[in-house]
């Protein structure tokens, strides 16, 4: 039998997943799995990353603080107004089932 990607139940419709990558940044709006978008790194990748999570009503991101390679998108996030939250890897990499950048997300 194979794994099986766990469902988690939603606590909060307007929260959006970011997987932090030092090329890509992966943003997950919804556990559809079509949903996940991949941006870029720099400054005006983030815009687009922003009016994305605008387009789908999100204000609450969570981001894992990989490396140095979240703080610049954190900073970002936070002057457009969104509440972000800032996870350890300690606390996402026992996630059953996760596999890819997109689920990671």
């Amino acid at each position: 039998m194979g794994k099986s990607t766990a469902v988690l139940p939603i606590v909060n419709p307007h929260a959006a997943g970011i997987d932090i990558g030092s090329r890509n940044h992966w943003v997950a709006v919804d556990q559809n799995k079509e949903n996940v978008q991949s941006f870029g790194v720099y400054t005006q990748d983030h815009q687009h990353l922003i009016d994305h999570l605008r387009q789908y009503g999100i204000t609450s991101v969570a981001m894992e603080s990989t490396g140095s390679y979240w703080q610049t998108l954190f900073n970002a996030l936070q002057k457009a107004g969104f509440e972000v939250l800032l996870v350890g890897g300690s606390q996402t990499k026992n996630v059953q089932g996760r596999k890819t950048d997109v689920v990671d997300c």
